[in-house]
């Protein structure tokens, strides 16, 4: 083990963990040893991986032989294994989301001390097109952003996708369904580029394409501070599906579709166009630049490096637990908005979301798994 290396377990053996597992072992993450695992099932994890395996996330933590932890379970036990790692300084990346809400994510942070690292898995702000789109928009050249609007019906599930876990696509389980679940990612990078709405209205459809009784379908209209508007449009029951985001500025647009990424720019700006042209049909002339390159990384390798990076050499975390909640709290703000058939304005009242989503838990309870076996390509999972 290199002389600065960090001791990590993985708390989870489902099919991310395993994905995670793998980085390590293979060397993708940089100074960084597997030394630990953890599930609640009895598995052969230490002849399989050369490492000590606990049944028991407590016992893990406790054990002295990780610095870190990786958190990769269903989402309902996020909250109590990242809690108790944070209150036992152990630094922590996590699984997305945060927790089944913003509030239980502001919890968290609150168990965070000043020498722990407490990072995200949002792996998709790796992606070098999303990259460049957000350096685009931070130099200007779009100006005054006007209009922004992600069309993201690219997460096609099938119903053996829930049918196989007790715990996908319920109250209970995860807190919801396709906006904590898949369009996290989506929502995460649409703010994290075009900035936080100041206001949300939705539209969800529960168990539209799937015997789930959480959302499948999203339709939300946000308003900006500065006066811009946009829309997010999300779904798991369209084959094959669209996936597309577009930001629409004073002196130019950036288009996103199916992973091609287009810059028009305005040789001059519409406002000022708008006000001098005389000519009745006008338009500024533009210039079209096609952006796009490849967009192969392995993104979830980009974060844990900078994760133990950040431990070692104090790098920033590309993203920090701090960040979950932005997206977090517009998933719950557009289930909010459905509840109760009105505007949400930002921020989102959390303790009053946590109180409307106590219920639904309270109402709700995990499936019986299916027997069927699934086949499985993780590769095909990200879009």
């Amino acid at each position: 083990m290199a002389k600065n290396s960090i001791k990590l377990g993985v708390v989870g053996l489902g099919n991310i963990a395993l994905q995670h597992i793998n980085n390590i072992l293979n060397e993708h993450v940089q100074n960084a040893k597997l030394t630990a695992t953890c599930s609640r099932a009895a598995n052969a994890c230490s002849k399989e991986f050369g490492v000590e395996h606990f049944n028991d996330y407590k016992l893990l933590i406790d054990s002295g032989k990780i610095d870190a932890v990786v958190i990769a379970t269903p989402s309902m036990t996020h909250f109590e294994i990242a809690k108790y790692a944070l209150q036992n300084n152990i630094h922590v990346m996590l699984e997305k989301p945060i927790g089944l809400s913003s509030y239980e994510g502001e919890v968290l942070l609150d168990c965070q001390n000043a020498n722990t690292k407490f990072g995200l898995m949002l792996n998709q702000r790796t992606d070098p097109t999303f990259v460049k789109m957000k350096q685009i928009v931070e130099s200007g050249a779009l100006g005054k952003i006007q209009r922004t609007q992600w069309t993201m019906t690219n997460w096609f599930r099938p119903e053996i996708y829930f049918q196989v876990s007790d715990w996908r696509a319920t109250w209970k389980g995860e807190g919801g369904g396709l906006l904590v679940n898949q369009a996290i990612h989506n929502l995460d990078v649409f703010q994290w580029i075009c900035g936080m709405p100041s206001q949300v209205r939705a539209f969800c459809e529960f168990g539209k394409y799937h015997d789930i009784e959480v959302e499948d379908e999203v339709t939300a209209y946000f308003r900006y501070s500065n006066g811009a508007t946009g829309s997010f449009v999300g779904s798991t029951g369209e084959a094959p599906g669209v996936n597309r985001f577009d930001i629409i500025g004073d002196k130019g647009s950036l288009y996103f579709n199916a992973g091609n990424l287009t810059l028009i720019e305005n040789n001059q700006s519409s406002t000022q166009f708008n006000k001098q042209t005389d000519d009745m049909f006008g338009m500024p002339e533009t210039k079209t630049t096609e952006l796009s390159g490849s967009r192969v990384v392995n993104q979830h390798a980009v974060i844990m490096n900078n994760f133990i990076r950040s431990i070692l050499d104090n790098e920033p975390l590309i993203a920090n637990a701090e960040d979950g909640l932005c997206s977090l709290d517009i998933a719950n703000a557009m289930l909010m908005s459905t509840w109760q058939n009105n505007d949400i304005t930002m921020p989102i009242n959390r303790g009053k979301y946590q109180q409307l989503l106590n219920k639904k838990i309270a109402e709700s309870k995990l499936r019986d798994k299916s027997s069927r076996e699934a086949k499985i390509d993780m590769s095909a999972s990200y879009r």
